[in-house]
């Protein structure tokens, strides 16, 4: 074999034991925890689970975690993944803030993505928070051209940022096609007390209320036993909430992308403290509009035209929703 010959063929040989090298390190399983305050059957919680497990089934982690973990326990639990492996802790610090951003601290070569309100801390604590803002005021348009009364109500848990700027959003997309539209807004004091939701909302129907937005558990079945259409929250209410003609459309929350984002980076070596939020946005799949169903029919066309409109520039750049973290307030 001539000289040259025999470089071109070791040239090609190193390059495909790189291209292999590389293919191992990208194939490899990374051990990933998911620490949660609730069960995993909590639809907020449950998108996280939810993500990690598909990750798990596409060979891509090594999944366990631990549920139902009080605040109070928190840091022990999030300390006893980092000293056993674990490569990325997701999870959520809302009220223990400085607490995990302690822990990150302490064990730099672990990738934390956890939902807070605060920004990014250090080298390895990444935040993230449900923003689905966006297909909230999609459904607003709808909500806004199918009241009869221009009366809508509003059940949440808590007056919190996250809630509060869906509430404003949905608030927004309904005044844009009906100026004449009023809301009562109300808070259970819970994040889950599906009875409680359901007497704050029978209690906005005796108020003339013939739309309901539901972003609590609870909401629907009120809406059903009232005989009114309601519009669901984080999950598709419309099929796992016992929705079916009831509710119209539910405001999606997808963690996929973002999750997939965080284990691509660990796995490559490249892991940094960013702030999540674009990737929770429609725009890199975080958030979606859920599919009409038996509504198709039923929604005013205008209205399903001007949420393909807004849609299409919401994904283009040129049409931002609000984003408005002030506790909203009823105006009737």
């Amino acid at each position: 074999m001539s000289k040259r010959l025999k470089n071109i063929a070791l040239a090609i040989a190193a390059g495909a034991a790189a291209l292999l090298l590389a293919g191992q390190a990208q194939a490899e399983k990374i051990k990933v925890a998911g620490i949660y305050t609730v069960p995993v059957q909590q639809k907020w919680v449950g998108t996280l689970h939810r993500a990690l497990s598909t990750a798990k089934e596409a060979g891509e982690i090594e999944y366990s975690f631990s549920e139902k973990v009080a605040n109070t326990d928190y840091v022990r639990v999030m300390r006893e993944y980092a000293e056993s492996g674990v490569q990325l802790i997701v999870g959520e610090a809302f009220g223990i803030s400085r607490e995990a951003r302690k822990v990150a601290d302490d064990y730099p070569e672990v990738a934390f993505v956890v939902g807070d309100p605060g920004g990014p801390h250090g080298s390895n604590f990444s935040v993230f928070d449900n923003w689905i803002h966006e297909p909230c005021y999609l459904m607003g348009i709808i909500a806004g051209s199918m009241t009869k009364t221009n009366k809508i109500g509003m059940v949440g848990g808590y007056p919190i940022g996250e809630v509060n700027r869906l509430f404003h959003a949905f608030m927004a997309g309904a005044k844009s096609v009906n100026p004449d539209v009023e809301f009562k807004v109300s808070f259970i004091g819970s994040w889950y007390d599906p009875p409680k939701a359901k007497e704050f909302a029978f209690a906005q129907v005796e108020t003339g209320v013939d739309v309901l937005y539901a972003e609590r558990a609870g909401v629907v079945d009120a809406a059903r036993e009232k005989g009114i259409i309601a519009f669901g929250n984080v999950n598709d209410m419309n099929k796992q909430e016992n929705g079916t003609d009831v509710v119209v459309a539910s405001a999606l929350w997808h963690m996929e992308n973002a999750l997939n984002y965080a284990i691509g980076q660990v796995k490559a070596g490249t892991f940094k403290a960013e702030n999540y939020k674009e990737w929770t946005m429609m725009q890199k799949g975080g958030a979606s509009l859920s599919p009409f169903y038996e509504f198709d029919d039923r929604i005013p066309a205008a209205a399903k035209a001007k949420v393909e409109e807004v849609k299409g520039k919401i994904m283009s750049g040129d049409f931002v929703v609000d984003i408005n973290d002030d506790e909203p307030k009823s105006t009737f």
